[in-house]
């Protein structure tokens, strides 16, 4: 992908713990440049290093190129003349915000929920549907806009999920059957999040809205564009969803059964998710991993302190693939929920709208 010229990004919640996480990811990025960065009036006129002095929760350092960028509010006007908006927003905010950037004809990349399910954003994760980018000149088109929309990310359970499973379908054919069970991390809940006093020592099995989202965003996600409309996979899905004494990284248990007769065996799925490639990767998007999944032979891999961080965070980590005794295949899947569940696809969705042309 070229370098030349660098386009100008806007961040609104900069100073979350998303924007954090896009921040590092955009810093020395070829492609994107940081030229607004926007977050609460409490933040407002404050250098970036200030506005989240003892608020930073990041292991690498602030880089230098934004420390000292002032930060303002998120009013359109400070952000006309982006070429990118990536939206770290909590969905009360987003609610408040997005439609009017879009409607200035702002291009935004939003890590918020409130348009997943509208019928004229894609919900994309980089590493399975990107071809639902095509519904963006419908989303203008509908709206009477000419520059302007809005591309979702998933919800971080929903991300490390579909990605082995559009693996899956691609080899074998549709998915009939799905249940998942979600060991979910902290920083899901965002900063200051869960409370100690309740996740140290324990399991939360209630995220609110969490196993909704999965089944809702999953159909979605596998489905396909037909018509100006996007027409859901028929996949029937249930999610158990719990929170764990974990920092970063979500873990799944899922058992699945596909449509076809008869099905793969353990080794047939191996070699499917070891050979599954992407768009993404063939763009050669910088962000993209270079495997999109990868699959351990250990028994007890993979594991959130080991595995999270393999790739930067950008792929998924799949193990103990095995026959179910129920279903038809069942296997563990491990995927970094701040990264790739996060900050990573927003980044990776824009690259992929940048080489197809949509931010031209």
């Amino acid at each position: 992908m070229s370098s030349s010229p660098k386009l100008r990004v806007g961040l609104l919640g900069a100073t979350g713990t998303v924007g954090q996480r896009f921040i590092l990811l955009l810093s020395g990025h070829p492609n994107f440049e940081i030229s607004v960065l926007g977050a609460s009036s409490s933040s407002a006129g404050k250098a970036y290093k200030d506005a989240v002095a003892g608020r930073w929760k990041q292991v690498k350092e602030i880089p230098r190129e934004v420390k000292d960028v002032v930060v303002g509010d998120c009013s359109v006007d400070r952000f006309k003349q982006c070429d990118v908006v990536f939206s770290g927003l909590d969905s009360g905010p987003a609610a408040e915000y997005e439609h009017v950037f879009r409607a200035a004809e702002l291009r935004v990349f939003s890590n918020a929920k409130n348009y997943r399910q509208d019928p004229l954003c894609p919900l994309i994760v980089p590493l399975v549907n990107p071809s639902h980018l095509e519904m963006v000149r419908t989303q203008q088109a509908s709206l009477g806009l000419q520059k302007g929309f809005i591309v979702t990310n998933a919800n971080c359970s929903t991300t490390g999920l579909v990605i082995p499973l559009a693996a899956l379908e691609q080899k074998f054919g549709p998915l009939e059957l799905v249940i998942a069970s979600t060991m979910q991390a902290i920083s899901g809940a965002g900063y200051p999040g869960v409370s100690a006093f309740d996740v140290h020592d324990n399991v939360v099995p209630f995220i609110s809205g969490e196993e909704e989202k999965m089944e809702q965003e999953a159909a979605k996600i596998l489905g396909h564009v037909q018509g100006g409309r996007f027409v859901n996979a028929g996949i029937k899905m249930s999610a158990h969803c719990n929170r764990v004494p974990v920092i970063d990284g979500h873990t799944e248990t899922v058992s699945v059964r596909f449509l076809n007769r008869p099905p793969p065996d353990a080794e047939q799925v191996k070699e499917a998710l070891r050979q599954y490639t992407t768009e993404a990767q063939q763009l050669k998007c910088h962000s993209a991993p270079e495997r999109a999944i990868i699959v351990h032979e250990e028994p007890d891999r993979p594991q959130p302190r080991l595995d999270r961080d393999a790739q930067n965070g950008a792929g998924v980590n799949v193990g103990r693939i095995r026959q179910c005794p129920v279903f038809d295949i069942k296997f563990v899947v491990l995927s970094n929920n701040v990264m790739i569940g996060a900050a990573t696809s927003s980044v990776i969705n824009a690259e992929i709208a940048l080489a197809k042309g949509y931010l031209s």
